[in-house]
């Protein structure tokens, strides 16, 4: 991907590293998937299809842009996953001491192990919320500890987890689901009152990792690993607002996007996602 594309139709002086409050973090990565490859399309798809956003945010009022969001040259790294997991963390480290909010985009979601990682040696009180279709608790899989299926098995070793929108997993996972800490998507998706009390389940300090697949196929088809009977935008995003309302929201990771040539509209949902999560935490955020 080119390193010049950036996030959204942002003016020149709103996007420049001094001066932005947010900064975006493209990993292009996708060794460890194991159906359908692609993901490391998926920030260049995302970025291209944040170009058609509008700047005005209906729902809150606002123009998150004005924050400034620089969007950071790609982490290349088509080695190893703990290679990578090493080299993410490495830059997201280096945006937080410069007291950014970083938003990592990938590729598959094994990046976010160096992501939460960064995160957790600044914040010694971090709790991860997962929005996922899958539980990815695995100790190893397919010979490697850094493999999709075992991101948070990883992030679970030094942070409490929150796991919400789950609805596959392997019977080797039991041993290491709290299942007090995971809302399954067959018990959520008619009913809203388990949104507090997932909430009340995180620290004050929260960083969330977001899978695309948590949404049903129907609303985003293009993800490596769709499953049915996933949540819709509206339940996300009020969720959402909900967590980012009652806990201090760090930073996050959107992953998992798997580029279809005739899908443009799950480019797109990722894309908005991202300006809406962001509006969210500047317009409502502690």
């Amino acid at each position: 991907m080119s390193n010049k594309t950036k996030f959204g139709p942002l003016p020149e002086a709103n996007s420049k590293l001094a001066t932005a409050k947010v900064v975006i973090l493209p990993v292009p990565y996708d060794d460890t998937s194991t159906w359908l490859k692609g993901a490391d399309m998926g920030p260049a798809a995302l970025l291209r299809a944040s170009r058609y956003l509008e700047l005005y945010d209906i729902e809150t009022d606002s123009e998150v842009y004005r924050q400034g969001i620089f969007t950071a040259p790609a982490v290349l790294k088509k080695s190893a996953p703990e290679k990578m997991v090493a080299a993410v963390k490495q830059a997201v480290a280096g945006f937080l001491a410069k007291d950014k909010l970083v938003v990592t985009v990938g590729g598959e979601h094994s990046v976010s192990i160096g992501a939460a990682s960064a995160y957790r040696q600044k914040y010694k009180n971090l709790s991860v919320l997962q929005l996922d279709a899958h539980t990815d608790l695995r100790v190893e899989y397919y010979g490697s500890k850094y493999n999709h299926g075992c991101v948070m098995g990883r992030i679970k070793e030094t942070s409490p987890i929150v796991q919400v929108g789950i609805r596959s997993m392997g019977a080797d996972e039991k041993p290491f689901l709290e299942k007090d800490r995971v809302f399954f998507a067959h018990e959520i998706y008619n009913r809203n009152d388990w949104q507090d009390k997932a909430i009340a389940k995180l620290t004050e300090q929260v960083y969330i990792s977001l899978d695309l697949d948590v949404f049903d196929p129907s609303v985003l088809p293009s993800t490596g690993t769709p499953e049915p009977g996933g949540l819709n935008w509206y339940q996300v995003m009020e969720f959402l607002k909900k967590v980012v309302k009652e806990k201090q929201v760090v930073g996050f990771d959107v992953v998992e996007l798997c580029p279809n040539p005739n899908d443009k509209s799950s480019d797109f949902l990722a894309a908005k996602l991202i300006y809406m999560l962001l509006s969210y935490k500047f317009a409502y955020g502690r």
